[in-house]
């Protein structure tokens, strides 16, 4: 295990026993058994420490997300199968990561005021992955959105849906009601959003005129 990798596993365990404001650096050092000057080499400040724990959660997040919407695809899983999977995955491994911390909406609100920039960035990201699970599955199942609806614009629509869930649940608790609720409402956009499967394209099969044209067949009689 790498110094960073070691310094982020402690300072996840501080954040998360004390919250946001009342954690030290001098805390994350002792939990990793280093100096403080040691952890300092590393990062240079507590928000700095704090992002980089962001950030890793982020990238976990991600790499969860896609894992589990490969998984729902190899198991011939429908679109509203994969993405449900898809989105679940990443937003678990994000709860899992503060859930049981006494301190976990102030964490997930101190998130955005020090990595407002990493959350615009990741949430581009996690947008991308949605729209190309949805070119996707939709090439190789065959569906068509309704209304002329775009991947970009079904994403969009994902995306008000999970926050308009979150409203209704501060920092994603309880966390089985908000998947459990989350999973309706993406299911039901599916269903809104999502024609039926186009038929397969036939292609017309060229007749040759001297197949065409093996109506009478000869008669020994006529031969000459």
């Amino acid at each position: 295990m790498s110094a960073r990798t070691r310094i982020l596993d402690a300072a996840m365990l501080v954040f998360r026993r004390h919250g946001f404001r009342r954690s030290s650096i001098e805390q994350a050092a002792e939990a990793a058994g280093l100096t403080r000057q040691a952890l300092y080499h590393h990062f240079k400040s507590r928000e700095a420490l704090f992002r980089a724990v962001i950030e890793r959660l982020y990238e976990d997040a991600l790499a969860a997300e896609i894992a589990a919407a490969s998984a729902a695809e190899k198991a011939g899983g429908s679109l509203a199968d994969i993405l449900v999977a898809e989105l679940t995955g990443r937003l678990r491994l994000a709860i899992a990561s503060f859930e049981g911390s006494p301190h976990i909406e102030e964490l997930f609100s101190e998130h955005l005021v020090q990595g407002r920039d990493l959350y615009q960035k990741y949430a581009g990201l996690y947008d991308g992955q949605v729209v190309a699970t949805i070119e996707r599955v939709c090439r190789k199942q065959r569906l068509v959105l309704a209304q002329g609806a775009s991947a970009s614009d079904f994403s969009r629509y994902i995306v008000m849906a999970i926050n308009g869930t979150k409203s209704a649940y501060p920092a994603m608790q309880p966390a089985d009601a908000f998947l459990r609720d989350l999973e309706i409402m993406l299911r039901t956009l599916v269903a809104g959003a999502v024609g039926a499967p186009k038929p397969p394209s036939i292609k017309s099969r060229s007749i040759k005129p001297a197949t065409a044209k093996k109506s009478a067949r000869t008669k020994p009689g006529d031969r000459k």
